[in-house]
């Protein structure tokens, strides 16, 4: 399929091996020139090496006015304006309340909450007239699962930005929508949990979902596509749960 032919995206969180790299991958083979944003020069090489081609990176932090500004300046002297922005960037700690520090909340929330934010605001004035902006926010801003108090609440932020957004920018015929995925099998476990529990705490996902098993990086990246495409043209402010029966059953 090539429903996204001619446009440009943007997404960040891009370099690790991830739903955001994936989703860039899967953008560039439906005809999208693809920017990607990451912290970090090695993986943002891997990326663009592993999607091949259409595909630039631009090394960078979210939570960093100037290196948003710059990725823009990138997008915009390619001339095309920008069509899709997948605001993927995240990260996770655990913590309960007991244990949760000033910095765990700051960290979490600045990221997730206050870059997210800023990495919206920034495009604005770069969207063109019927873009797509996806936020990636998660099942866990529903649930109540223990030592995820900060990682949910900044996802169930994300979700009221999303409806907020959708209404602020629908004049424009922008559509913006987030994705919710469920468990799904990245390289971020390893960073969350560390390499010698992934198989353990894997496991006890797996117990947890009704599908019997994690999400695969593609069904993650096909789901992207799709709130990207004119496929969801009549999409505004939802929440596509891709969980496979996590929140449902």
């Amino acid at each position: 399929m090539n429903r996204l032919d001619g446009m440009t995206a943007v997404v960040t969180g891009g370099g690790t091996n991830g739903i955001g790299r994936a989703a860039a991958a899967r953008m560039v083979d439906e005809g999208a020139y693809v920017f990607l944003m990451g912290r970090r020069e090695s993986e943002l090489e891997d990326a663009v090496a592993a999607i091949g081609r259409n595909v630039r990176a631009v090394q960078g932090d979210i939570t960093k006015q100037a290196d948003l500004t710059r990725l823009y300046e990138a997008v915009a002297a390619r001339g095309k304006g920008l069509d899709v922005l997948f605001a993927n960037a995240g990260i996770a700690t655990f913590a309960t309340i007991d244990d949760m520090t000033k910095g765990d909340l700051e960290n979490v929330l600045g990221v997730n909450v206050v870059g997210t934010a800023l990495t919206v605001q920034t495009a604005i004035p770069l969207l063109n007239d019927g873009a797509s902006v996806i936020i990636n926010a998660s099942t866990s801003a529903d649930r109540g699962a223990p030592s995820m108090g900060a990682y949910a609440a900044s996802k169930a932020a994300l979700r009221s930005f999303t409806r907020t957004w959708a209404s602020e920018l629908k004049d424009r015929g922008i559509r913006v929508n987030a994705i919710s995925p469920g468990p799904t099998d990245t390289s971020g476990v390893v960073e969350l949990v560390g390499a010698e529990n992934v198989a353990a705490y894997n496991e006890g996902l797996v117990a947890s979902i009704p599908i019997g098993r994690t999400a695969r990086l593609e069904e993650m990246a096909a789901a992207v596509a799709f709130l990207a495409s004119s496929d969801s043209s009549f999409m505004l402010g939802a929440n596509v749960l891709v969980d496979g029966g996590v929140n449902q059953l």
